[in-house]
């Protein structure tokens, strides 16, 4: 069964003829290829567009492997691309795409400061492009570092990035066929990758994701990186994992590598791969913003996996915490919506047993969609008032009057207090959209 990407196909839709290199980022395996090579070319053949019009080119196929080089992937292009009416190219993977050394450039006679000039990349051919009319370009990247964060300083204002994502619930329950309850039950064990709804036993599924970090993630991580070997990229990874949705920093985890996996290593170190870890996709640091101060702490910061079947197979399945994952399944959400995420932080003093105390409390998100702004707090159960209050303090110490949400676990429908906080289940949360703006 095809799994409809319809959110990230209308993103697509949108940006068509737009004059910009559209970048679809993500993770590998969470299907950029099959958005833009399937689903988006369906949608333009459908719209009348001959097949002849549109260039494809999977640079992670052998049979591309020559077009690694930038000036051949040049070459081709402009080869493919005369004639009258629109060409659409799609190129996967354009990180592997290497840079060169310019014909007859002698690098020695040009000053250090200067060399990076002396390549021709990706990143040239894709500019050239863009100079030639009725030409559209969609290109796919498994690497922030090399696409997300380049497009501004090498596309200048012509760079569109769309970030796709694993399966979303709603997804996920749309392709499995399943009722909702057993599909949630499924999805905080397996997560969104789309193959998982292709295999059909327990045993298949762990070894597909188990492969995708020895075989993929891992070995691109090593491979682009220049490490030595990945032991400490693995333990950098599972510290992260073992503590999604809790407070952490390097050093912090470099004491945690040291003492209880007795391997040294240091916070600059630690650092390094975190940002190898962030660039491939795995995982998404975010810091914590004081509501009231109205200005951003840097340390200690929140982590989160950019799927949680990922994430449980590399624990071996052993920390299947619905309370945390619930927490990282609603981060994913917000950011898949387009919405920008902080954890939030409220200073709150009070009077406990005569004494005037000050106390930081947390907000899970501190939600920006547009010009909006919501809070969203994720507390998988509320057994008793003690619970509730404490959940909503910080919600009701904001000072402003922004909406209020507190996620519980299952089917509750959306209710409002007399406060005006919103109570809703993680299921109707997830499958309607509207209740996070209102």
């Amino acid at each position: 069964m095809e799994i409809q990407r319809n959110t990230y196909l209308q993103r697509l839709v949108e940006r068509r003829h737009n004059g910009f290199i559209k970048v679809i980022t993500g993770i590998r395996r969470c299907g950029k290829s099959f958005l833009l090579f399937n689903q988006f070319k369906r949608h333009l053949l459908e719209d009348g567009v001959k097949p002849s019009q549109i260039i494809e080119i999977a640079l992670d196929e052998r049979r591309f492997e020559s077009l690694r080089d930038p000036i051949a992937l040049g070459e081709h292009l402009r080869s493919r691309i005369r004639g009258k009416g629109w060409k659409y190219v799609f190129i996967d993977e354009i990180q592997m795409c290497r840079k060169v050394l310019s014909p007859g450039v002698k690098l020695k006679r040009i000053a250090p400061e200067d060399r990076k000039s002396a390549y021709i990349t990706f990143y040239d051919v894709l500019n050239e492009l863009m100079h030639i009319p009725n030409v559209d370009v969609y290109v796919t990247g498994s690497n922030s570092r090399m696409l997300s964060s380049d497009i501004a300083s090498n596309f200048g204002d012509r760079g569109d990035d769309v970030r796709l994502h694993p399966l979303g619930f709603s997804e996920f329950l749309a392709g499995s066929g399943l009722e909702k309850g057993e599909a949630w039950e499924q999805y905080l064990l397996w997560g969104g990758m789309p193959v998982i709804l292709q295999k059909g036993t327990d045993d298949a599924r762990r070894n597909y994701l188990q492969s995708l970090f020895r075989e993929v993630y891992f070995t691109d991580i090593v491979k682009r990186h220049r490490l030595s070997s990945g032991d400490l990229l693995e333990n950098v990874t599972d510290v992260l994992f073992s503590s999604v949705g809790s407070l952490s920093n390097p050093t912090k985890i470099a004491n945690t590598i040291s003492s209880v996996q007795g391997h040294s290593t240091t916070q600059p170190t630690v650092s390094k791969y975190i940002a190898y870890l962030e660039d491939a996709f795995l995982v998404k640091g975010v810091k914590r913003y004081d509501v009231k101060g109205r200005e951003y702490l840097d340390s200690p910061l929140k982590y989160y996996a950019e799927d949680i079947g990922l994430r449980n197979a590399r624990l071996n399945f052993r920390q299947i915490e619905e309370t945390h994952l619930m927490e990282n399944v609603i981060y994913n959400e917000l950011i898949a919506r387009g919405c920008s995420v902080d954890v939030g932080v409220v200073p709150i003093v009070r009077r406990i047993d005569g004494q005037m105390t000050h106390r930081q409390h947390e907000i899970d998100f501190v939600v920006n969609h547009g010009l909006k702004k919501i809070y969203v707090q994720s507390a998988f159960a509320i057994p008793d008032e003690d619970k509730r209050a404490q959940e909503t303090l910080p919600l009701l110490n904001t000072g402003d009057f922004f909406r209020k949400i507190v996620v519980t676990s299952g089917f509750r429908p959306a209710t409002n207090d007399e406060q005006g906080i919103v109570y809703v289940g993680i299921i109707p949360f997830l499958l309607d959209s509207s209740i996070l703006l209102g």
